[in-house]
């Protein structure tokens, strides 16, 4: 009997789940539950969810929408794989990226996949179109733990907690590594819509350190007395820096052309991934201590909503 009703339930959660995928959609990661959540912005209701690894944390979907590609970080034991999830078919496949270990942050750049590997210090590159591992990097920095690449994918741009730093890899396929200290803790960052600098927020110290990777050198410190910084993202007019104080239990609003503190909002329990509309009008932020995503309309600086979306939101993505 017991068989029978959980076979019933799984019927019943893939025809509830059984349906096309929105446009836009909403891509979560929900780390408590290991699973990644389609949803549809329009009506705030979930129409997929799709298994992945163990804490899954962040998560790129393909140009052309139908793929997304989620790092495994693992909880209690480290993670070492890689989930490549069908989003039209809500259907996910493994990749073992062992022994590397505790992949965390992803950028995809020209098709490729680019993940840090914190528990290695390294950086590794998958390519989906044969399923294989190209390309590894190590920075020789602690805990490498998110990834960026430059529009042109000639510069790879990392941040390590541990070390206090950043790494700027350039000139590939040589690629050589600048480091570049920074404040204490430097986890999440973002770049410049000209790519002309990098913002970094420091979560051990409560400032945000301003590069300049031209020079590759730190041009700003600016203390906006965060708890603990998680994520930090521009608006995509480049005119407000989003961070997210998981400690704190508050996003920070900060003015790019002052350098200053605007607003303070208490925006939930244990704010971490931030995501910004494609529009520019709306940014997502992930309520991990809620299992919920709080709607900030950026106009005004007002939660306008939240959706419910599954047990520890934090990284997230767009299919357009």
């Amino acid at each position: 009997m017991a068989h029978l009703l959980r076979f019933a339930s799984a019927l019943l959660t893939a025809s509830v789940f059984a349906a096309d995928l929105p446009s836009p959609a909403l891509i979560v990661l929900n780390k408590s539950d290991a699973t990644l959540a389609i949803v549809d912005p329009a009506t705030g209701k979930t129409t997929g969810l799709i298994p992945a690894g163990e804490s899954p944390h962040e998560v790129v979907v393909s140009a052309d929408g139908k793929t997304a590609f989620v790092t495994n970080y693992g909880s209690r034991t480290p993670g070492s794989s890689l989930s490549v999830i069908d989003l039209v078919a809500q259907k996910e496949r493994r990749f073992d990226v062992s022994p590397m270990a505790r992949p965390h942050g992803i950028a995809i750049s020209n098709g490729k996949i680019w993940f840090t590997a914190e528990g290695s210090k390294l950086i590794g590159r998958y390519d989906p179109a044969t399923h294989k591992l190209d390309a590894v990097l190590g920075t020789g920095q602690n805990g490498t733990h998110m990834v960026e690449l430059s529009k042109d994918g000639n510069e790879i741009y990392t941040a390590n907690i541990a070390s206090g730093s950043i790494s700027i890899f350039s000139n590939p396929p040589a690629w050589n590594q600048t480091v570049v200290p920074v404040g204490k803790g430097p986890e999440g960052f973002d770049l410049t819509a000209d790519g002309g600098q990098l913002w970094a927020g420091n979560s051990q110290d409560g400032s945000v350190s301003v590069i300049d990777l031209k020079t590759k050198k730190v041009i700003a410190t600016i203390d906006v007395g965060t708890k603990r910084s998680n994520r930090l993202k521009l608006t995509l007019d480049g005119k407000l820096a989003l961070i997210s104080d998981l400690s704190g239990n508050e996003l920070v609003v900060l003015d790019t052309a002052s350098r200053k503190v605007t607003k303070r909002l208490a925006i939930g329990k244990t704010p971490e991934g931030i995501l910004m509309d494609p529009n520019g009008t709306r940014a997502f932020i992930a309520l991990a201590g809620e299992n919920a995503i709080a709607i900030l309309d950026l106009k005004t600086l007002t939660v306008s909503g939240r959706l419910a979306t599954g047990g520890g939101p934090d990284g997230m993505a767009w299919v357009k």
